[in-house]
């Protein structure tokens, strides 16, 4: 891989005295990975992979259907029916070639979870389900890995970074899961496709802070309204 390439690619972010020579390197060593390649999945992916992550995971046992396309905008129509893992890991080699990408097409389970993310350094959650969520959140502590947490519903998104040397984690913010009954989702309350471009975009920029050693939320969840902008950071 040619040092020239990279440095052309990646100047920009590197010009910023907090990145430079040291931070991109930290990326390009970095092991990330993403669960969901969905709505929160597509801008996480498509921003760690061109800042230049080195090796990416995506984990999602979906296939793409016609009503993901206002949102998830790796795909295109002619990919309806395709996996999205594969689909997304051929797109994000397209966007960088410098970089790896492995593609799970399977669901993560309480089987699967640790042997799939013991690999990696860091842990995306951008998937849609709070039995994930948890078994995501749970493995993660078991393993002593960073997970960067987000979600949706209607105009709303939340961010928080979990189990980072030492914070707490989803299960101190909110103990048990919810009833999956009485579970508001995307497919009956609906969603913009702006807003998990928004809160997936916040996402990747927290992931690649942390790998890069630079200031993080502690202990801390952010409350994000677009359809008012109000913004609210609270302590845990």
């Amino acid at each position: 891989m040619s040092v020239i390439q990279e440095f052309l690619r990646y100047n920009r972010q590197m010009m910023l005295p907090e990145i430079g020579d040291s931070g991109q390197e930290k990326l390009k060593k970095a092991k990330v990975l993403v669960i969901g390649a969905g709505g929160l999945g597509c801008p996480i992916l498509q921003y760690i992979a061109t800042a230049g992550v080195g090796t990416i995971g995506i984990i999602d046992f979906d296939k793409i259907e016609i009503h993901n396309l206002h949102r998830q905008i790796l795909y295109t129509e002619n990919q309806v029916g395709q996996a999205k893992a594969a689909t997304a890991k051929s797109v994000l080699k397209n966007l960088n070639p410098l970089i790896t990408v492995s593609a799970f097409e399977e669901k993560l389970t309480i089987e699967n979870a640790v042997e799939i993310i013991q690999d990696f350094d860091v842990v995306v959650d951008g998937c849609d389900n709070f039995a994930t969520r948890y078994l995501v959140n749970d493995t993660c502590v078991a393993l002593g890995k960073s997970l960067v947490y987000g979600s949706i519903l209607k105009h709303e998104g939340q961010l928080a970074v979990f189990n980072h040397n030492g914070s707490k984690n989803l299960r101190d913010l909110f103990p048990e899961p919810p009833n999956s009954e009485d579970v508001p989702n995307c497919n009956l309350n609906g969603v913009m496709g702006t807003l998990p471009g928004i809160i997936g975009t916040m996402m990747g920029h927290e992931t690649l802070k942390l790998i890069m050693d630079l200031p993080i939320l502690e202990n801390e969840l952010v409350l994000f309204n677009t359809l008012n902008w109000s913004f609210n950071k609270l302590k845990f």
